[in-house]
């Protein structure tokens, strides 16, 4: 996951609705950096930074709603929106990933200890990462899913790839209607950053 950037220029001096404004600039211009990967479908790590870049701007606007003049109930329903149209993406690919794992490995042994040792090895920020510890209650050490399981699993796995493709395409219809309204321009200018 990636950092959320250091807001230069805060005053504690300052009064509060000035610093909020500051950082709300900063969590909507990073919300905006990762504008680039809603075209790639298949790059989970940085769709997963826009959700959290959303959920830092969410945050942000709850925070200081007291400090605001202006409702911003509209605003949170559509950066929410987003962040919950990427969440559920990630969980698909999550379980998509976990699936794989539980298939995988027939030819050489074990999949638990494939993915297990896949997932002891320490990720690079943003990398995507399985825990471990989830992984253990999911797959079961020395068992291979039998035909029909594994049968069962692939059905899963086609059912999930067909899910995540809707879903990716809602969040991007979604992204693109924001983008049609220049949302970002809405929420500088309700804002006043």
């Amino acid at each position: 996951m990636a950092k959320a950037e250091v807001v230069a220029g805060l005053n504690a001096q300052a009064p509060t609705d000035e610093n909020a404004r500051m950082i709300l600039k900063a969590r909507l211009e990073e919300l905006y950096s990762w504008e680039a990967f809603v075209d790639k479908p298949y790059n989970i790590r940085d769709l997963h930074n826009l959700r959290i870049a959303a959920k830092r701007l969410r945050y942000t606007i709850e925070i200081f709603a007291n400090f605001f003049p202006v409702d911003s109930t509209k605003i949170l329903q559509e950066v929410e929106r987003i962040q919950e149209e990427l969440g559920t993406l990630h969980d698909q690919d999550v379980m998509i990933a976990l699936l794989r794992l539980c298939l995988g490995g027939e030819d050489s042994g074990s999949g638990y200890e494939q993915a297990l040792s896949a997932t002891a090895q320490h990720p690079g920020p943003g990398d995507f990462f399985i825990n471990p510890a989830m992984l253990a209650h999911i797959l079961i050490p020395g068992k291979m899913p039998v035909a029909e399981e594994r049968e069962g699993l692939e059905i899963l796995l086609q059912r999930l790839h067909t899910q995540r493709e809707e879903q990716y395409t809602a969040f991007r219809k979604h992204w693109y209607q924001l983008k049609e309204r220049d949302f970002q321009r809405e929420v500088s200018a309700l804002f006043d950053i």
